[in-house]
Parts: structure tokens; C-alpha cells; sequence
């Protein structure tokens, strides 16, 4: 066989395995959760971006949201837009003790029932600066809500997530596989990357997708 037709067998074969990975992802795309009655999904940073609108969205397809938010302001505006059903707690990720009553009234909501789904969205990328510019206080200022607030919530949470064999959405960033700039950013998203693989890893066994 000439290494032209090498070639030409080569490339059908990779068309076909091309084609049939985007048939199946298209059709996991479309696959949608069913009995999502009495199903919670706590949402961190709900103020306003992403997790304002995830929490809409999700409310508005029949789930139990219970919304975190900074600030008593996005907490209003947020129950304004939304259905009854959706619940709102203040929740500071700095502050362990607002860690620690937002998991209990997200344990007192939720019952018997477990937590189906934790979004850890909430975060902050300023200050960004060359490395050199920036101070000690300045990488805490990132880190302490990116990466060590968002393992706080978790590692309370794991058992609620355990009990309905629920899923955890970490989300973080390009950046944190590619560091273009200095700050705590690159380095909290980073360390959420890390933190999602090797939680991923232990807990595969409990049925808890990551």
C-alpha cells in the first residue's frame, strides 16, 4: 500500500470518528433533566452576571433555587424577577461564619431530600497587575473568595450532594490553564481547576458528578 492511499484510508477514518463524536454530542446536548420537582440547586454570586441569570433560568425550568447572594440589593431584585420557590441567602465567602449559616439554611431547605446541584459561581478578578506592583494582601483579596471560599462551601456541602447523588459546577476560567497577567486570578482559577480534578476523583464512588 503506497502512503498515498495510507493517507486516504487515514483521513476517512478520522472523518467518521469526527462525525460521530459531534452526532453524540449533540444528541448528550439535547438530553434534558426530567422530575425536576423537589430538586435544589444552591447558586453562589447571584447578585447579578452569570449567576443572576443561571438562577432565573433554572427557576423558570421547575427547579428549587436557593440563590446566594452579597448584598440584601441583589437578594431583592433577584426574588422581583423570579418565582416564589426561589429562596435567597446573604452569603460572604471571606467570612466563615456567613459560610457556615448559609449551609444551614440550605440544609434546613433542603430536608431529607440532599442538594441535587451546587454552581460555585461567585468571584472577583481584581486587582490584576503585573506581579511586581502587587502586594501579599492584594493575591488574599482574589483567592479568598476564588479558590478558598469556593472549597469552604463545598467541603460543607459534600455530604447534602452525597445523600442525592447530586453534581457540583465549579466555574472557572481560561486563564486558570494559561497565565497571562499577575494577581490572584490566574493563580485562585488555577487551583479551581486542581481542586475539580481531584474532587472529581474522590467523588466518583458517592455517584457525585463534578
Amino acid at each position: 500500500m503506497s502512503w498515498t492511499d495510507t493517507f486516504v484510508k487515514y483521513r476517512d477514518w478520522a472523518g467518521i470518528l469526527v462525525l460521530s463524536v459531534m452526532i453524540c454530542w449533540l444528541i448528550r446536548d439535547r438530553l434534558k433533566e426530567k422530575n425536576l420537582s423537589g430538586k435544589y440547586v444552591f447558586i453562589t454570586g447571584c447578585d447579578s452576571g452569570f449567576g443572576c441569570a443561571l438562577a432565573k433560568h433554572l427557576d423558570s425550568n421547575g427547579f428549587h433555587i436557593i440563590a446566594a447572594c452579597l448584598s440584601e440589593k441583589g437578594c431583592r431584585e433577584l426574588m422581583a424577577n423570579t418565582s416564589q420557590s426561589l429562596k435567597t441567602v446573604i452569603l460572604n465567602l471571606t467570612d466563615p461564619s456567613s459560610i457556615d449559616e448559609a449551609v444551614k439554611f440550605v440544609r434546613e431547605e433542603t430536608g431529607d431530600i440532599g442538594l441535587y446541584g451546587l454552581v460555585n459561581n461567585a468571584g472577583r478578578s481584581m486587582p490584576m497587575a503585573p506581579t511586581d506592583w502587587m502586594q501579599l494582601e492584594d493575591f488574599h483579596t482574589t483567592l479568598d473568595v476564588n479558590l478558598i471560599g469556593l472549597i469552604g462551601v463545598t467541603l460543607k456541602l459534600l455530604p447534602l450532594l452525597k445523600k442525592s447523588r447530586g453534581r457540583i459546577v465549579n466555574v472557572s476560567s481560561v486563564l486558570g490553564r494559561l497565565a497571562c497577567i499577575g494577581g490572584g486570578y490566574c493563580v485562585s482559577k488555577c487551583g479551581v481547576e486542581a481542586f475539580s480534578d481531584s474532587l472529581r476523583r474522590d467523588m466518583y464512588h458517592f455517584g457525585v458528578q463534578i
